[in-house]
């Protein structure tokens, strides 16, 4: 008795297949993040997206089925309901998820606009110390790490839950600025056309906050590939290609003019020490200078050498 090749091959394929559905199967994966708001850009949600292409597991991308708050996605990404957040990092951050120490933003973030009232230029114009600045209130996030940067500096800061009340709250002399990272600003203002505000024309606060990737305690395996894919992406150039091809990262860099602006730098006291400031590959000079980015003693340009 013989079995023949048609059985033989029949066999074959029905092996293959019990062994690579499952295999399939495991190597397909979701990741949700939070939906993207009406002040917001695809720029973060791009950037993981080239991350995780240099996997070799099949990711595909979901939002939440609204916009969460930050106190809820953070509940959310330690529950599992969303698989990545981004934001500024801390100790606390760090200590909670798994952080992936590459800026983003490159630094761009660390460089802090006003949104204030129309007409009110004058009145920024007579600030040029950190001293100045103390006299005005600033609007912040209660629980963004900002606010509390802010506040070690002695900064007098006005703060709410609720991310797009701080705008109306602006409009309204409730405070008298804003600072916005030099990227958020043009695509936040032109989201509020209703609200008599401006960006202010001289002054850049700069301080270091990185913008990383959190993953859950719970996911390393995903967090290893997005590690991964920054990592390659800024060793083969993709990195660069994606930030300086970003609608939002030109307009920052084409409407601030960084380099013009009256710097006042303050410190980052909540900066944890594993921050990667030694790799010069991950951080613009925007400012022309090679001042220490966590520098113990803040100073203005007037005591740096003029900005390229």
């Amino acid at each position: 008795m013989y079995i023949t090749l048609t059985k033989i091959l029949r066999c074959g394929i029905l092996v293959v297949a019990a062994i690579s559905v499952p295999l399939l199967a495991a190597e397909t994966k979701t990741v949700i993040t939070n939906m993207k708001s009406n002040v917001q850009t695809d720029y973060m949600n791009g950037l993981l997206k080239l991350a995780l292409s240099y996997s070799d597991k099949n990711y595909i991308f979901s939002t939440t089925s609204e916009v969460y708050s930050r106190p809820r996605v953070v509940e959310s990404v330690k529950s599992g309901v969303i698989s990545v957040m981004w934001g500024g990092t801390s100790e606390e951050m760090e200590r909670d998820f798994i952080p992936i120490r590459i800026d983003a933003y490159r630094g761009l973030m660390n460089h802090r606009l006003f949104f204030i009232r129309q007409g009110d230029q004058a009145r920024f114009d007579k600030i040029k110390t950190l001293e100045d600045l103390k006299q005005i209130r600033l609007g912040q996030g209660r629980s963004w790490q900002d606010a509390s940067i802010l506040e070690s500096a002695g900064l007098n800061v006005v703060k709410t839950t609720k991310k797009p009340s701080l705008y109306h709250m602006l409009d309204g002399g409730r405070f008298d600025a804003f600072p916005r990272g030099a990227n958020e600003v043009w695509t936040e203002l032109s989201a509020f056309p209703g609200l008599k505000l401006t960006v202010e024309k001289n002054l850049v606060l700069i301080y270091p906050l990185p913008t990383y990737f959190f993953v859950s305690q719970k996911d390393p395996v995903l967090a290893k590939d997005i590690e991964f894919g920054l990592e390659s992406a800024i060793k083969d150039g993709a990195f660069n290609k994606y930030f300086y091809g970003s609608s939002e990262v030109q307009e920052a860099l084409g409407k601030a003019d960084l380099g013009k602006r009256r710097a006042i730098r303050i410190n980052n006291p909540y900066l944890p020490k594993a921050t990667p400031l030694d790799r010069k590959e991950l951080w613009l000079d925007l400012m022309g200078t090679t001042a220490s980015a966590n520098s113990s003693n803040p100073v203005d340009d007037t005591s740096l050498p003029n900005p390229r």
